[in-house]
Formats: C-alpha cells, sequence, structure tokens
C-alpha cells in the first residue's frame, strides 16, 4: 500500500484510513482477506450475537435511485463460529480486525466481550444501533443516551480490547449520546450506522419490494446527513471517529476527513464498485492529495478542521 495513506487508529498502524464495516462481507477469513488484498486497513466482522441467527426472508435489498435499502435482519454465525474466522484471518493477517457484537442487554454484550477477549480480534464494536430489527428488540438501544452509558462502562471495565460505540444517526440528540459512550470510557465511536428504515414499494405487484417491508437507508443519499452528524460529534468528543455514510469515491472520503473521522467505513459501495473499491477509493485519496498539495492522509487529519 502507498506509504501517503498510513495513519494511526487507537494506537494501531494502519495501510490505508478505509474500514471494511459490519455486515457487508460474509463472515469467512477469506472474505475477510480479499478486503484486504483490495485495500481495506481495518476489517470489521459482521455483527456476532451470541446465537447463530439467519436474518429475515429475502429479498433483503432494494436499489432506488440514491442508494439501497436493506433488512438483513442481523445474519450471523453467532459468536463461536465467527471468532474461529477472525483467528484464521488473524494467522494470515496483520491488518487489524473490529470484532462487531450486537445484544440488546448488558448481560449479553457481557458474554460476547468475554468470548471476544479470548480472540486475535484488535478491536471490539458494540452495535448499539441496528435499526433492521426494529420489529424483533424494538428501539435501539443507541436511542437512550442512558442504556448507552451503562453498556459501554460495564463492557469497558471487562474488555481487554478498545471498546467502540456504534451509534444510530436515528436519534434526536447524536452528540449527548456520543458524550455519553465517552464518559462510560468509549475508546472510539462509530457512526453512522444506516438511516430509517425506509420503504420502498413494487407498484406493478402492489406490494413492498423488501420481505420485511421496511429496512435501513445506505449509499450516497445519506451522505450529507454522515458528514453532519459527524461533524457535529468530532466537536464536542476527545475520542476517534471512524466515519461512514455514503462513502463511492475518494472525494467522498477526504470529506469524511475534514468532517471529523480518524478513519472512514466504506460499505454499499462495494455494491456499486466490487471490492475493487478500496483499491479505487485508495487512488483517488492519492489524486486528491496530489491536485491539492498534500504530501499524506496525516496532512488532512492535522488541519483546522472545518471552518464552520
Amino acid at each position: 500500500m502507498h506509504k501517503r495513506l498510513k495513519t494511526k487508529f487507537l494506537g494501531v498502524e494502519l495501510e490505508s484510513p478505509l474500514v471494511l464495516p459490519a455486515g457487508v462481507m460474509g463472515m469467512s477469513f477469506s472474505g475477510m482477506d480479499i478486503a484486504r488484498i483490495n485495500g481495506a486497513g481495518i476489517i470489521t466482522s459482521k455483527s456476532l450475537t451470541l446465537q447463530p441467527r439467519t436474518g429475515h426472508k429475502g429479498p433483503v435489498i432494494a436499489e432506488f435511485e440514491g442508494g439501497i435499502l436493506n433488512c438483513m435482519g442481523l445474519c450471523n454465525p453467532g459468536i463461536s463460529n465467527g471468532l474461529l474466522e477472525v483467528n484464521e484471518f488473524k494467522k494470515r493477517s496483520r491488518t487489524p480486525v473490529i470484532v462487531s457484537v450486537f445484544a440488546t442487554n448488558t448481560e449479553d454484550f457481557l458474554m460476547l466481550a468475554k468470548e471476544v477477549n479470548n480472540s486475535r480480534g484488535d478491536f471490539l464494536e458494540l452495535n448499539l444501533s441496528c435499526p433492521n430489527v426494529f420489529d424483533e428488540f424494538g428501539i435501539p438501544l443507541a436511542a437512550s443516551k442512558d442504556e448507552v452509558f451503562k453498556i459501554v462502562k460495564a463492557v469497558k471495565e471487562s474488555s481487554r480490547l478498545p471498546v467502540i460505540a456504534k451509534l444510530s444517526p436515528n436519534v434526536y440528540n447524536i452528540v449527548e449520546i456520543a458524550l455519553a459512550a465517552q464518559k462510560a470510557g468509549a475508546d472510539a465511536l462509530c457512526l453512522i450506522n444506516t438511516v430509517g428504515p425506509g420503504m420502498a414499494i413494487d407498484a406493478k405487484m402492489v406490494k413492498p419490494v423488501l420481505f420485511n417491508k421496511f429496512g435501513g437507508l445506505s449509499g450516497p443519499c445519506i451522505k450529507p446527513i454522515a458528514l453532519k452528524l459527524i461533524y457535529q460529534t468530532h466537536s464536542a468528543v476527545d475520542i476517534p471517529i471512524l466515519g461512514m455514510g455514503g462513502v463511492t469515491y475518494g472525494i467522498d472520503a477526504v470529506e469524511m476527513l475534514m468532517a471529523g473521522a480518524t478513519t472512514i467505513g466504506v460499505g454499499t459501495a462495494v455494491y456499486y464498485r466490487g471490492i475493487e473499491v478500496f483499491e479505487k477509493i485508495n487512488n483517488e485519496i492519492i489524486e486528491f492529495l496530489d491536485e491539492n498539495g498534500y504530501e499524506t492522509v496525516e496532512d488532512i487529519l492535522k488541519l483546522e478542521k472545518l471552518k464552520l
């Protein structure tokens, strides 16, 4: 990887600031390795639960102008099988891995964190914000600053890995929730998860496109929301942000850095540009550096943030 893209996240050196987020690829070491080979600087596992989940029935993805609706339903092989894949990947690669976990209460998050402690993962992500299981679990935990504080604090006290709190954009005041996570000891934040949920209708069939009816919005249409929330949150917290939401091209990644992200998730763009999108965006970032007088990505991170 090009040395001009090198950066650090929570003290760990990265070959690129680009991150494969949870849920984009399947849960296999070979899938993680394909993302690494194609230029991802960090790999995130699917959000793992205590027991395997098959997810929702299909169709689970609907494309529309401006983005995608998805309602995967947290399909994953369960924490034990998922960590086997993480460990296998780490035998073959030094690329950092974020192990993402999902639960609906503190006790289950603690059990998941205990499992992750015994893995080769590098970071622990608490998915507090999945919008696609509302019918099953109700309002995401990230909607409550008190719940976020309680869960992050409990997990932080037992985790040997840095803890990342993944927050939802679907809240009235994301800053107060981010501050609650920071106060509880979160080492970093991940935002934003998908927006919504929303709905797509097949007018000819007179039925919803998604079997689950509703799904979270991702893709270019949510980038302005992501930039705003990352900027507002970065202005209030002292911990790094893994920013994502609609990053499709190199200029999108640069905008995320300028808004306050330290690393950048690339998810739905894999659907549009293939797994090679990481390499493509890396090259496009370098083109931006050349055209605008920056030597490295670190130069953008050191900028006085947006003068707004």
